[in-house]
């Protein structure tokens, strides 16, 4: 089964926990502190791979999670991290957010995407030994790895896209100039997904042509299965739009011609300005000197459209069809690459949350999930980012708690990755 559109959710591994641990040695009275750090928490990867050609693995697992890293150890035991999370993709597989549909990755090349990020170790006591603070009893706990919703959409990566009614031939050109074996039968809607083939024309020239079935009238709209591929057009440099000039089964070649073009301009305003190859096929069914040929072809070359005639049946025509595409690609530009749109939405504060303030040993520990997302996101080396985070904890009264139970200017505060002398 083809399947180009799935819906899945993904999660990063959690990091560890930080180790409380001290040393313990024979002979050795104040070993000191060695709690060891907790691992990074797994990431989740995205790959394509030239060897997938549907979405059909998405289909029935639709979650997927890494591994959390384990928490620190005595003896300076850092915990082991998270085993990352690889998902296979086609290549030409858009990842799109799921709530705001823009695109976050086009997986065209071969470059492995990291999705989510893995959440950081906490630190162990090892490291919040100080002179004045030689026995500290306290760690850091690890940060949640990020997560969301996305859709996988896969777009075939082809040069040629074959686009024409149902049963004009296109399965059956695609098979003579390539070494695809596409389903070939006389009858409607016999080819149910895309198919690929390479077309080699000359010693290192060579393109790959799809086959986009089941365009109709109203595909634009969803009627038939034109809805579902008409998508895997947009990355085609070049359209062979294929008629059936012999009116086989007693429709006119001119308003197939015109059906056809309609419904990709009202799918997508760019299909309007694709370059076309317009091409009579079943030839072999007309008598020498066809009235309907000569009308039809005077009608596409007054529209500005090259315009070939062939039979796919019998070959005739097709290796000057293949030579006169390849020589049109020369001068396009490459296959479409989406570049990412996607917008990370502003980090909401709910303030509201709780936020627990406790003392451990003369470290003040301040700790809250808001506060632990609002701590990842800002850049301490900048002075505006550094007056917003004093901002936000001033109008969440989080400085008005911490004095209250008695904090005071010059005690240390930690606050996840972040510890600093108060200062009223």
């Amino acid at each position: 089964m083809f399947i180009d559109k799935a819906a899945i959710s993904i999660k990063a591994g959690k990091g560890g926990d930080g180790a409380v641990a001290f040393h313990r040695e024979k002979y050795i009275s104040t070993g000191g502190p060695d709690g060891g750090d907790g691992g990074n928490g797994g990431s989740v990867i995205v790959v394509a791979d030239d060897n997938m050609t549907t979405l059909m693995d998405f289909r029935y697992k639709r979650k997927y999670v890494a591994e959390n890293g384990m928490n620190g150890m005595g003896s300076r035991m850092k915990g082991r991290e998270g085993k990352d999370i690889v998902i296979k993709v086609p290549r030409g597989t858009l990842i799109r957010d799921r709530e705001t549909d823009g695109i976050i990755r086009d997986m065209s090349d071969m470059k492995p995407f990291v999705l989510a990020k893995g959440g950081r170790g906490g630190w162990g006591n090892q490291h919040f030994a100080t002179p004045t603070r030689q026995i500290p009893r306290f760690a850091k706990p690890g940060t949640n790895g990020e997560g969301r919703e996305i859709i996988l959409e896969l777009k075939l990566l082809a040069d040629v896209g074959l686009v024409g009614f149902p049963n004009v031939g296109k399965s059956t050109l695609l098979s003579v100039v390539s070494k695809a074996n596409p389903k070939i039968a006389d009858y409607h809607f016999t080819t149910l997904f895309p198919n690929l083939g390479v077309v080699y024309v000359s010693e290192g020239v060579s393109f790959v042509m799809a086959d986009i079935p089941g365009i109709i009238e109203g595909a634009s709209e969803g009627a038939g299965l034109g809805h579902d591929f008409l998508r895997h057009i947009d990355r085609c440099r070049l359209l062979i739009h294929l008629v059936d000039v012999a009116g086989s089964e007693g429709r006119d070649p001119i308003e197939d011609f015109e059906a056809i073009n309609k419904e990709l301009r009202e799918y997508s305003p760019e299909f309007a300005e694709r370059p076309q190859i317009v091409v009579a096929n079943k030839c072999d069914l007309l008598p020498e000197g066809s009235e309907l040929l000569n009308e039809f072809r005077d009608y596409v070359t007054e529209l500005g459209c090259e315009f070939f005639a062939i039979s796919a049946v019998t070959h005739s025509g097709t290796q000057a069809l293949m030579l006169a595409a390849a020589e049109k690609l020369r001068n396009l530009p490459p296959i479409k690459f989406f570049e990412a749109d996607y917008v990370q939405p502003e980090l909401v504060i709910d303030t509201s949350a709780a936020v627990t303030i406790e003392k451990i040993d003369d470290v003040w520990i301040v700790e809250g999930p808001w506060l632990e997302r609002l701590v990842a996101s800002v850049n301490f080396t900048d002075y505006e980012s550094r007056m917003y985070f004093d901002r936000i904890l001033r109008e969440a009264g989080i400085f008005e708690r911490m004095e209250a139970i008695g904090v005071k200017d010059g005690d240390v505060v930690s606050m996840y990755e972040l510890e600093f002398e108060y200062q009223s």
